[in-house]
């Protein structure tokens, strides 16, 4: 940093990144001679209120300054005007890149100073300094590819939107990468729909040997996996094995030994960050995104602020080879015993682009526990994710035996396994990623050609899942699998689905609405190609052509724009109105005025309005179940604050019920409470009666009344 400090000219070097907290993070570490800056985003863009994209000529976009950020653009001209030296540090990325192009452009009106772009994928003094040392020209392919995309959705959007409007319903939009993963989301929902759950049935045999106790799992019958089905076929096998038991005996057949290696995990990815955080933490992709983008632009850590992780948005799990040297000397110091002789190099998908590392700490000797009284709840969890993955990505391999024990009785054969960890490796560092499968039980001291009693057998019903809804993990998953958005737009990608009402959040599932099915059933039978996964996916391929100079934006846009707009045409002439669609009558009645409630859907979801609107504006909650207290109508509120949903007695002061899981318009057939949709990792999505009191838990082919006098849901 000296070097830097040294390069003195008469007027300061003015440096531009995106954020507050980035700008007071670096200003610390370039020190005199430099006045950094934010831009908050960008300054120049689209315009909200019209289109502006010059169809006739060559697609070119007409960019204005932001709404608002007139103010803020101006005082950033005039310090450039006072300045030696601009660089322009916003992220590196093709976002970044695009608003380090407009300040250019409109600095250079201003000032006859150098402009240069600097980029960085830390924010460390050694990050900061070489980056000031080298500064570049803008990546003009960047920004192209950035323009691409942007008038490639404004023309989608501006489009479409008054398709929806007109035969839909006023508000609605459409957008090229969303809806795709709209139709993704409602497939998924069909397939759980049409999913009818099998019965079938599990039985375990618990055996004894001297004063040994142990249960084993039935695997075959008659040297096939067996089928169990109902009762009947459980009980009848059952009596069969109690038989060969009484009549054969039961013998330990094999115990088979073995020894499994498991390797640790590359760096984190922003996809893979944000199914680790949703999986282990439970945020949500856009609170992943947040948490992380805060750690990256620096926190103060005792009388210093740092940039705890690096660059937060990567397809890469590419490792520097400072990062790299660091890691191996922290290991060598703390782990001796699992540092490998050379580093661990991991494979980049080809699909990559590959512009960053992985997400990694950018100094591993500050280590979670180190840091955690300078930081949040939420940012001590991620950042514990990142070191851990990122350290245990360069140790060891773990080793484990695992053991299997097969007892014969007749023609049934039974098994028990265990897992023991016998070298920890990469696991030693591990906490909030441990798993919890590293040990697994432990067998019962017997020997192969023993003889043991079977004590007796134990069967349990089960039902098989159906596919799951996604979560955010999932859908991420899904998307980057197969090459759709990019890491910078999984998580606005999820955000404005759930915005617009196509999507819900029910037990952390994302949820097509009504709307968005419908939304959705209309661009796929009407545009089947723009909500095609592999067409937009070729797309984002192309932006990497355009992005990499190989490609012209312009002409990747036209390719797309003109068969679109006719298609557009078409649609609009001949699909029918499904305006006021979701109207539906009620037996409710308006206790202002008297009139017949309506159920409509609004920008929140469905609500009730009266019909002699705008003379009465009376609108309220649908009511969703009875209250098992007062007799009272259930309906949807919100937490103060974050406005988390649950759902609680109307009645409220005066009946204090509340549930935190949606009705399902359906009433237990035992206790005549109302059933609820719950969610866990063992038994998926299943239904529940939600009094405490009451067992029931429903199946297939369970019947369940509907309630009297409810007023219906959305679902």
């Amino acid at each position: 940093m000296a070097q830097t400090q040294k390069r003195k000219t008469e007027k300061n070097t003015l440096v531009i990144v995106e954020s507050p907290a980035k700008a007071k993070t670096i200003e610390k570490y370039l020190g005199k001679g430099y006045t950094v800056k934010a831009s908050m985003g960008h300054l120049i863009d689209l315009p909200k209120s019209r289109m502006a994209i010059n169809v006739e000529h060559n697609f070119q976009p007409e960019y204005i300054t932001v709404r608002g950020r007139a103010k803020l653009l101006k005082e950033l001209q005039r310090d450039a005007k006072k300045s030696g030296e601009v660089l322009l540090a916003s992220d590196n990325d093709r976002e970044g890149e695009a608003i380090a192009w407009h300040l250019k452009q409109s600095f250079s009106e201003k000032t006859d100073a150098p402009i240069k772009r600097i980029v960085f994928n830390e924010i460390t003094p050694q990050a900061i300094s070489t980056a000031v040392e080298h500064p570049q020209d803008i990546d003009e392919g960047k920004v192209n590819a950035q323009k691409a995309r942007r008038v490639l959705d404004r023309l989608v959007g501006y489009n479409l939107s008054p398709l929806l409007w007109k035969k839909v319903k006023n508000g609605l939009s459409a957008g090229r990468v969303q809806s795709v993963a709209l139709r993704l989301i409602c497939e998924r929902e069909k397939e759980v729909e049409d999913f009818i759950p099998e019965e079938y049935w599990s039985l375990t045999g618990d055996f004894a040997r001297n004063k040994g106790a142990f249960s084993a799992q039935l695997v075959q019958w008659d040297g096939a996996k067996p089928s169990l089905k109902n009762k009947a076929e459980v009980d009848a096998l059952s009596a069969a094995i109690q038989e060969a038991a009484h009549r054969e005996g039961c013998l330990v057949l094999d115990i088979k030994k073995a020894e499994k290696t498991t390797r640790p995990r590359p760096p984190f990815t922003t996809s893979t960050l944000q199914q680790a955080a949703a999986n282990r933490l439970g945020f949500t992709s856009r609170r992943t995104m947040q948490v992380a983008q805060g750690l990256y632009e620096g926190v103060n850590i005792g009388n210093s602020r740092v940039g705890l992780i690096t660059y937060m948005r990567t397809d890469s799990v590419r490792i520097s080879e400072v990062a790299l040297g660091e890691v191996r000397s922290w290991l060598k110091e703390n782990f001796p015993g699992e540092l490998p002789p050379q580093a661990r190099v991991y494979t980049v998908e080809s699909k990559a682009q590959d512009a960053h590392e992985g997400i990694r700490p950018t100094y591993v000797s500050y280590t979670p526990e180190s840091v955690k009284d300078s930081l949040s709840r939420d940012e001590f969890r991620l950042y514990s994710i990142i070191w851990e993955r990122f350290v245990s990505s360069q140790m060891t391999d773990a080793k484990s035996e695992t053991a299997a024990v097969e007892i014969g009785v007749g023609k049934a054969l039974f098994r028990i396994s265990a897992a023991k960890l016998v070298q920890k490796g990469f696991y030693r560092v591990l906490k909030i990623l441990s798993s919890k499968e590293e040990t697994t039980g432990s067998l019962p001291k017997i020997e192969k050609g023993d003889t043991i009693t079977l004590r007796g057998l134990k069967s349990e019903q089960h039902f098989t899942q159906g596919p799951a809804r996604y979560t955010d993990a999932s859908i991420v998953k899904a998307l980057e699998e197969k090459g759709i958005g990019r890491p910078s737009t999984y998580a606005p990608i999820i955000t404005v689905l759930l915005t617009r009402y196509y999507v819900t959040r029910s037990n952390k599932q994302l949820v097509p609405t009504q709307l968005g099915r419908m939304i959705n059933e209309i661009l796929v039978e009407s545009f089947p190609d723009v909500v095609n996964e592999n067409f937009t996916a070729e797309i984002e391929g192309k932006l990497d052509l355009v992005a990499d100079a190989k490609e012209d934006w312009a002409s990747l846009v036209g390719d797309f724009f003109f068969p679109f707009r006719d298609k557009v045409d078409t649609v609009m002439a001949s699909l029918a109105s499904f305006k006021g669609a979701f109207d539906e009558k009620t037996d409710l009645v308006c206790e202002k005025c008297g009139k017949p409630m309506v159920k409509k859907l609004g920008r929140f979801g469905f609500f009730l309005a009266c019909s002699g609107f705008p003379e009465c504006r009376n609108t309220k909650s649908i009511p969703l179940a009875k209250c098992p207290k007062c007799g009272g109508d259930v309906v949807a509120r919100k937490t103060r604050g974050r406005g988390k949903e649950f759902y609680g007695c109307a009645n409220y002061p005066d009946c204090d019920f509340i549930s935190h899981f949606k009705p399902i318009n359906a009433l237990c057939p035992k206790c005549g409470w109302f059933l609820v949709e719950k969610y866990d990792k063992k038994n998926g999505a299943y239904k529940s009666c939600i009094n405490p009191e009451c067992d029931y838990l429903h199946a297939a082919g369970d019947e369940a009344e509907e309630p009297a006098g409810a007023g219906g849901g959305d679902e």
